[in-house]
């Protein structure tokens, strides 16, 4: 897993987890009680939150970070796979609105270091 920054037209919105392997994206965040920042699941289109202990806001990235979708996504639920999406974005319920995350805006990972 790899830590950093997920920013939009370069502000810093959280502090960000990439999860690269193939365990770090289909462990995600389950097994957490909450979790503060943003994570990137790269190759990936859909999501559950099947044990999960909160909510979600889920984003559905293309292959640039462009946000085609968003859902929340209460616990137990399954997110499907939305067409072009290459990657998603999970954060805790609530994170979006105070990030004030918006269809058509463009991420970016910047890791730390």
């Amino acid at each position: 897993m790899q830590t950093g920054w997920l920013l939009r037209d370069g502000e810093v919105l959280a502090g960000a987890d990439l999860a690269e392997g193939f365990w770090d994206r289909n462990r995600g965040l389950i097994g957490r009680s909450t979790f503060d920042g943003a994570l990137i699941l790269p190759r990936t289109r859909a999501v559950h939150s099947f044990a999960m202990r909160f909510p979600l806001d889920v984003a559905f990235l293309d292959a640039d970070l462009v946000v085609l979708a968003t859902v929340r996504l209460p616990e137990w639920r399954l997110a499907l796979p939305r067409r072009r999406a290459r990657s998603i974005l999970e954060s805790s319920a609530g994170s979006f609105d105070r990030w004030g995350l918006r269809l058509g805006d463009t991420l970016e990972f910047r890791a730390a270091g």
